[in-house]
């Protein structure tokens, strides 16, 4: 079954550009676009696409607060963010918003059919280099006694599904790096959010780059 494709940016020749791209993968359709955020939870409402693209800059509405409308109203749909830019404020906010990926329009085509994809398969996509600044900049920073009592509470396998649960790897590939079921694995994933009170990926991802869990 192909990945269902809504392209969200106000200039018509990048949605042109995307699309001239994406379609010659055989696994992607694209099923609209549009110049708007009101046009994007319109058109998300009814073509019910499985990724939305998302650049930040949008007319009428900020990317952000489209995909917090989207993420609220269709929490199945998945939202990739495609913007100019790099710094942390944005970053975060889209993932507090309920993205799952974060993709700059200056990478190559293949980090952003690589971040629709994860994004599509309920995984979290980060560009590196920014996800590299991110863990330089949180690990300089001073973490409460309470943040990292819940971090102590995990143990060392939770902590290892953790750490590749924040690099975006599925649950059957962590399964077979640790040689443990899928079962298993979704079963520690559950308690690590639990026990760290996180409700999303995005949040999960976000907690490890603050911690500096994952490693730059």
């Amino acid at each position: 079954m192909k990945i269902r494709l809504l392209l969200v940016d106000d200039h018509a020749v990048v949605r042109s550009g995307l699309r001239m791209l994406l379609m010659g993968e055989e696994d992607m359709e694209i099923v609209g676009e549009a110049g708007s955020a009101a046009e994007a939870l319109e058109a998300t409402r009814l073509l019910k696409p499985d990724v939305v693209l998302m650049d930040i800059g949008l007319p009428d509405m900020s990317g952000i607060e489209a995909t917090r409308e989207i993420r609220k109203q269709h929490p199945h749909v998945a939202v990739v963010a495609l913007t100019i830019h790099e710094d942390e404020e944005y970053f975060f906010k889209m993932l507090d918003a309920g993205a799952r990926g974060y993709v700059p329009k200056r990478a190559a085509p293949e980090e952003l059919i690589t971040a629709i994809r994860a994004a599509a398969a309920d995984e979290v996509y980060i560009y590196p280099s920014l996800a590299k600044l991110l863990v330089r900049d949180y690990l300089s920073q001073d973490r409460s006694v309470e943040q990292k009592t819940a971090l102590d509470n995990l143990t060392d396998r939770e902590r290892e599904v953790l750490t590749f649960l924040a690099e975006g790897k599925s649950n059957d590939e962590i399964a077979e790096v640790l040689v443990i079921s899928p079962k298993t694995v979704a079963r520690h994933r559950e308690n690590i959010m639990h026990k760290l009170n996180l409700h999303s990926r995005a949040e999960l991802v976000r907690y490890a780059i603050r911690k500096g869990i994952i490693e730059a």
